[in-house]
């Protein structure tokens, strides 16, 4: 089985080195390139810090010294990345916004100070919107920008108009969108027909599916092992009809 990585670097390396540990080979061909925003940060009268990418969490930790304060992760991913830079109080959310919020008004007191959401020009969900609905003050730092790459790798493009793909990964809506406009542009999409998404949510899939797929599929949680679950459930599936079994 073969699928193609689509998340930005340094997750596409390590996305492909899990794949491997369960047998699957992969292609990379991130659609995000990451570049940092850099700003001066104020923490006076935060009391934690909000992540909701592995990548924000990066950006905060080039940018601010201190690792003190408290992180809330939106799932485990990103808390490893929080960790991987130092922070010690990590908290782990269920994988999206809304067990986020669900974790914050939990395990925290409005009046103990503000919440520092740390975050890209782009993102899901209304986090402050639910906080806020809870008495919480939410300040946003918008640390980096995750832009569209311009074409698909040409080793990419090759095998997937060979129909050498069996699966690519999608973890964001606006991946999969943006996967679908390259897909048209170099006008490869026959090559999809034997293949399968493999999305990491509903809206994810909405997206993946405005092309002709073998199947989409969806994670049962939105969470990097639950998709890895589901990738590695296709490589039982039977092989598309008119081919030979392996």
């Amino acid at each position: 089985m073969r699928v193609l990585v689509t998340r930005p670097e340094p997750e596409a390396s390590r996305l492909a080195a899990a794949l491997a540990a369960r047998g699957i080979e992969s292609a990379l061909a991130p659609l995000m390139e990451i570049r940092d925003r850099p700003q001066a940060l104020s923490l006076d009268g935060v009391r934690a810090v909000l992540a909701t990418s592995a990548n924000g969490v990066r950006a905060f930790a080039r940018a601010e010294p201190g690792r003190d304060l408290p992180l809330f992760a939106v799932g485990a991913a990103t808390a490893e990345a929080a960790r991987d830079a130092g922070f010690r109080h990590v908290v782990t959310a269920g994988g999206d916004v809304a067990t986020l919020a669900e974790r914050v008004v939990r395990d925290l007191d409005p009046a103990a100070g503000a919440l520092l959401h740390v975050a890209g020009t782009v993102t899901a969900g209304d986090l402050a919107g639910r906080l806020g609905a809870s008495g919480f003050e939410v300040r946003r730092a918008v640390l980096y920008e995750a832009r569209p790459v311009a074409r698909l790798p040409a080793a990419a493009v090759a095998a997937l108009r060979a129909g050498e793909i069996d699966g690519v990964l999608f973890f964001s809506p606006r991946t999969a969108r943006a996967f679908v406009s390259l897909i048209r542009t170099a006008r490869i999409a026959p090559g999809l027909r034997n293949s399968t998404a493999y999305c990491l949510s509903r809206a994810v899939a909405a997206e993946a599916a405005a092309l002709e797929w073998r199947a989409v599929h969806v994670a049962e949680t939105p969470d990097q092992p639950a998709l890895l679950s589901l990738v590695a459930a296709g490589m039982q599936e039977p092989p598309p009809q008119g081919e030979d079994s392996p």
